[in-house]
C-alpha cells in the first residue's frame, strides 16, 4: 500500500511535475507538537519578563533599602539568629493559602538601636516581593506624622492635604506595611495621632493586611507611648514578638583612635541596622 508520500509523488508525475525525492514528509502530529512546544516556551518567556517587570515595580514603590537582604546580614549573636529563624518561618507561611486567608499577622520588632531590626524587616520584605509579589511599603512613623500635621494647613499651596489622603489610602491598601521608628524619641504620642494610627491598624486588620512594627521601646513603654486604644489594635493581630538585645552594632564615632588621621581613616558602613 502506497504511503501518502508515494501518492503525492505519483500525482506530481502524472501532472508532469518534478518530484523532490529529498523532501521528507513530516507527520502532522509531530509538527503540531513541535509548534506547541515552541509556543509554550515563548509564553513562559513572556510570563517571566512580565513577572520581572512587576517585581521591579513593587521594589520601586516599596522605598526599601536595597542592601537590606539576608545575604548582607551578619548572624553573630543569639538574638539575630533567633530573629532570622522567626522571619524565615513567617516568609514560609505564605506558601499556605489558608494561613494567608486566616487573618492579619504582625511582626513586632523591639529593642535598642543598631541591632538589625530594620535590616531584617527589609530582608523579609525583599524576599516576599521576589517570591510572592507581595506589595510592600516601608515608612518611618515620624515622617507620616509630619505629613499628617501639615495636611491640616488649608492655606498650603502644595496640595499637601490631597497628598496625605493618597498616602493614607496607600497605607491601607498595601499587602505589607513596615512602620519603623515607632514612637522614637517620644514617651507618649498625641491623642489624635494615637486615634489615627489605631484606626489605620484596625482597618488593615479587617482587610487581612500584614504589618511589621519596629520600635526602640520595650513592650511596656510602647503600650504607654501608643496609648491603650492603639496598643489594643496591635493585640488584635496574630502577633510575632521579636526582642533584640545587646549593644548597638554601629561604629562608634565619638572615640579617637591613636595614630589615625582624617585623611587615612575611612568610614566602614555596618551591614545591619
Amino acid at each position: 500500500m502506497d504511503s501518502i508520500k508515494d501518492k503525492i509523488a505519483n500525482l506530481a508525475r502524472s501532472m508532469g511535475r518534478n518530484v523532490d525525492t529529498d523532501n521528507q514528509y513530516v507527520d502532522y502530529n509531530v509538527l503540531r507538537k513541535h509548534y506547541e512546544e515552541q509556543a509554550n516556551q515563548e509564553i513562559q518567556q513572556l510570563q517571566q519578563r512580565a513577572k520581572k517587570e512587576r517585581v521591579q515595580a513593587i521594589h520601586g514603590r516599596s522605598d526599601l533599602n536595597p542592601k537590606w537582604t539576608f545575604a548582607n546580614l551578619i548572624e553573630d549573636s543569639d538574638d539575630v539568629i533567633e530573629a532570622v529563624s522567626i522571619a524565615q518561618s513567617f516568609i514560609a507561611a505564605h506558601d499556605d493559602p489558608s494561613w494567608r486567608e486566616s487573618g492579619s499577622h504582625m511582626m513586632l520588632f523591639y529593642g535598642d538601636y543598631g541591632r538589625g531590626k530594620s535590616h531584617i524587616a527589609g530582608a523579609i520584605a525583599h524576599q516576599l516581593i521576589d517570591q510572592y509579589e507581595i506589595s510592600v511599603l516601608y515608612r518611618q512613623l515620624s515622617t507620616l506624622q509630619e505629613m499628617r500635621y501639615f495636611s491640616f494647613d488649608f492655606n498650603a499651596q502644595d496640595n499637601i492635604g490631597q497628598k496625605f489622603r493618597e498616602a493614607n489610602q496607600e497605607l491601607l491598601d498595601v499587602d505589607l506595611l513596615i512602620l519603623d521608628e515607632v514612637c522614637v524619641n517620644e514617651s507618649v504620642l498625641k491623642k489624635n495621632t494615637q486615634s489615627w494610627l489605631g484606626n489605620l491598624l484596625r482597618q488593615r486588620l479587617v482587610n487581612k493586611k500584614n504589618c511589621i512594627i519596629i520600635t526602640n521601646h520595650n513592650l511596656n513603654e510602647l503600650e504607654h507611648a501608643l496609648g491603650r486604644y492603639c496598643f489594643e489594635s496591635i493585640k488584635e493581630y496574630d502577633t510575632y514578638k521579636v526582642r533584640f538585645s545587646g549593644p548597638s552594632r554601629r561604629q562608634e564615632l565619638g572615640q579617637d583612635e591613636p595614630e589615625t588621621t582624617a585623611s587615612s581613616s575611612r568610614y566602614q558602613p555596618n551591614q545591619v541596622r
